[in-house]
């Protein structure tokens, strides 16, 4: 169980022992930035509480076999629908979680991306951790904390995940991707991400000309800076992924030198006029020509 996840190794060894003591809690909320592995720790960790053989995940009884078929009726998988997870979906939950398991001897709920329910949903939801079947456990997955209210949180045992080591994330792209030459920069994009990284991975040849160009600019007038910036307006789609890299290597550059501090805000200011639809030429030439300025 959870051989395969990078990092949060005293998350992981508690859920174990959660299995192996038979001491499962009723609800969960794991917590941390997109990508650190938290839906993949729950969707092994709800497999293993459903698993009905003495070692757990056994990967072939038949509450295993019809979950990694997606087709377990003691599990539920709930995300948002559009911009929320609406009161709608939490009342089914509630109709559905007081029905006796089928084939195991619990039922296991995850709600992904809880952080989006809406006020209602969670005074809803509260009902059910307050008195929850006993047979049931609720798994809510989040990014942010603070979205959630506080009578939610205190009814939960709060796992907070932390970011996975640069290293652990280096050494997992050289291993699966034959990934080389992934730069400092590049690791301090992904932010702790393996989600990112893996996200970002087939782009190491844009963000190494991005780190070059940024690198140069001290040697380059503005018509060779706007011929070197090529990448910039050829990457309509990814601009704000390509300008947040930018600042990374900024940042690091005004440690040395105070001046590139400003830069850094340029760039934060034309990220803000690209998200009022200002013309995308236009927004990259006036960001260049104040950066050399």
């Amino acid at each position: 169980m959870f051989e395969n996840i990078l990092g949060n190794n005293r998350i992981k060894n508690l859920l174990k022992q959660a299995i192996e003591q038979n001491k499962v809690s009723h609800s969960y909320l794991l917590v941390g930035t997109m990508g650190i592995g938290k839906k993949m720790m729950a969707t092994q960790y709800a497999k293993a509480i459903l698993c009905s053989e003495q070692k757990k995940p056994c990967h072939t009884c038949k509450s295993c076999i019809e979950f990694e078929g997606q087709n377990n009726p003691d599990f539920l998988w709930i995300k948002p629908e559009g911009n929320s997870i609406k009161i709608e979906q939490i009342r089914e939950l509630q109709k559905r979680i007081q029905e006796k398991p089928i084939i195991s001897n619990r039922k296991v709920y995850i709600i992904e991306d809880a952080d989006f329910m809406t006020k209602e949903a969670q005074n809803c939801l509260l009902k059910t951790l307050e008195e929850p079947p006993q047979f049931a456990t609720i798994i809510l997955i989040g990014s942010n904390e603070n979205a959630f209210l506080t009578t939610i949180k205190s009814r939960c045992m709060i796992l907070r995940f932390n970011p996975i080591e640069n290293l652990e994330i280096k050494q997992y792209l050289e291993e699966n991707y034959q990934m080389t030459g992934i730069s400092q920069n590049m690791l301090d994009m992904f932010q702790g991400s393996i989600g990112k990284a893996i996200y970002l991975k087939d782009k190491q040849e844009s963000y190494s000309k991005i780190e070059m160009f940024v690198e140069n600019l001290p040697k380059k007038d503005l018509i060779d800076t706007i011929q070197s910036a090529e990448i910039l307006y050829k990457s309509k789609e990814e601009i704000f992924e390509m300008l947040d890299y930018m600042n990374i290597v900024l940042l690091k550059m005004a440690k040395r030198e105070e001046r590139y501090t400003n830069c850094i805000k340029i760039v934060e200011n034309t990220k803000k006029r690209l998200r009022q639809n200002a013309n995308y030429d236009m927004c990259i030439d006036n960001m260049l020509f104040n950066i050399l300025k």
